[in-house]
């Protein structure tokens, strides 16, 4: 059966009508379609009726590293728990919350979306630990530190499609790049007339200095910043509570009488919050007795829940794994063994422009914070293998 053809005209009609329909009912201040930039140019057809920002969606969900995100941890790793949170549903409450701020901000949702969905792309296994092991070994090899949203931008951008990347948009890719949900923020106001010249200037900075704060260029940007402390603040008291770690009753007061005690009180409270105090504001912020309780909120999280020793019994463990999987990999990726997974399973077919434009312990960085939690386990030997526990 040929395939049907489409009225081109009729189609380019529809999709400049979106554009048109965007620049009167979006906030002046709103990221539009029409100034949507790409490093590369793409000859699209006038039957591609899809507007630029809504293309980065499809493209960020049909990549391999999301449907990696299945199995990803979020707080909680060697744990089986059918009902803890994974990072692929992190990234989709992110959406669901940015998006909701977005539409009464009167802001681009399908931007919102396509960062939303890749903020987290870069994770390495076992979440900001297997992130921290992971840079050390970075730094130990002279390839600066790894930080997650900078490999996020560094998969769909340079590794994805097998090297050549799937060209986002300038403004997708650099809300990724500036999501850092856990600085906390009263305030953020975007720093426009960014360039991809500015990106790879932040993506340098950010290597080479962890600590260097980056502002997203679009109030899209801002808002997925917001929206991802929204969406892991409460989630994960809830996942620590159910597993026992603490109790409802010992949640900060304060914070407790200002934003509830539930996820579902504590997400409520603090998007409409949001709503409110940055309605028709070139910015976006929390009013401050919100941020004060918020900022409590966090630190009790970061004290009882994220540094708390009984989910830090394999760190050691863990660490050594990390250790292990890089030497054992750079050793197969400088010897250039083939028979190495390293090699069937990541260069296999890899473009030319990446394995020229990256060292041994690079392509030995990527490979790994590709990895799901389980295929990585898979690699170390059993005797090496940290035992999941049920809770």
């Amino acid at each position: 059966m040929q395939m049907k053809k489409y009225d081109e005209k009729i189609m380019g009609l529809a999709r400049r009508a979106l554009d048109d329909q965007e620049a009167k009912q979006l906030s002046e201040r709103a990221a539009l379609n029409r100034d949507a930039s790409r490093r590369a140019l793409e000859d699209r057809r006038d039957t591609d009726y899809r507007q630029d920002f809504s293309i980065d969606v499809d493209r960020i969900l049909h990549a391999h590293a999301y449907a990696r995100y299945i199995d990803k941890t979020q707080v909680f790793y060697l744990v089986k728990n059918d009902h803890i949170t994974h990072r692929v549903l992190h990234v989709q409450l992110v959406s669901k919350i940015a998006r909701t701020i977005g539409r009464y901000l009167r802001l681009n949702e399908d931007l919102i979306e396509a960062i939303s969905l890749g903020h987290d792309i870069g994770h390495a296994p076992f979440g900001h630990d297997g992130e921290r092991y992971l840079s050390e070994l970075c730094e130990t090899y002279d390839i600066g530190s790894f930080q997650h949203n900078v490999q996020s931008v560094q998969f769909l951008d340079k590794v994805e499609r097998k090297g050549i990347g799937w060209n986002l948009c300038l403004q997708t890719l650099d809300g990724i790049l500036c999501h850092d949900g856990e600085v906390h923020n009263q305030m953020l106001q975007p720093v426009t007339q960014k360039t991809f010249d500015t990106l790879d200037r932040e993506l340098a900075t950010k290597k080479k200095d962890p600590q260097s704060t980056l502002t997203p260029m679009t109030l899209e940007g801002c808002v997925v910043r917001i929206a991802d402390t929204i969406a892991y603040i409460g989630r994960d008291i809830e996942d620590a509570i159910r597993l026992n770690l603490i109790e409802r009753s010992e949640l900060p007061p304060d914070s407790v009488a200002c934003l509830g005690n539930t996820n579902g009180t504590i997400v409520f409270n603090l998007v409409t919050d949001i709503i409110q105090t940055s309605f028709q504001k070139p910015y976006v912020t929390f009013s401050s007795d919100v941020s004060d309780a918020l900022k409590r909120l966090k630190r009790f999280n970061l004290e009882r829940i994220y540094l708390n020793p009984e989910i830090k019994t394999h760190s050691s463990n863990l660490n050594k794994l990390f250790g292990f999987l890089f030497e054992k990999y750079l050793s197969a990726t400088q010897k250039r063994d083939t028979s190495s997974v390293i090699f069937n399973r990541f260069l296999n077919g890899m473009s030319a422009a990446y394995a020229e434009t990256h060292s041994s312990a690079e392509i030995v960085r990527d490979f790994i914070a590709g990895m799901t939690d389980e295929y990585f386990l898979s690699q170390c030997p059993d005797s090496m293998r940290p035992v999941i526990l049920r809770m």
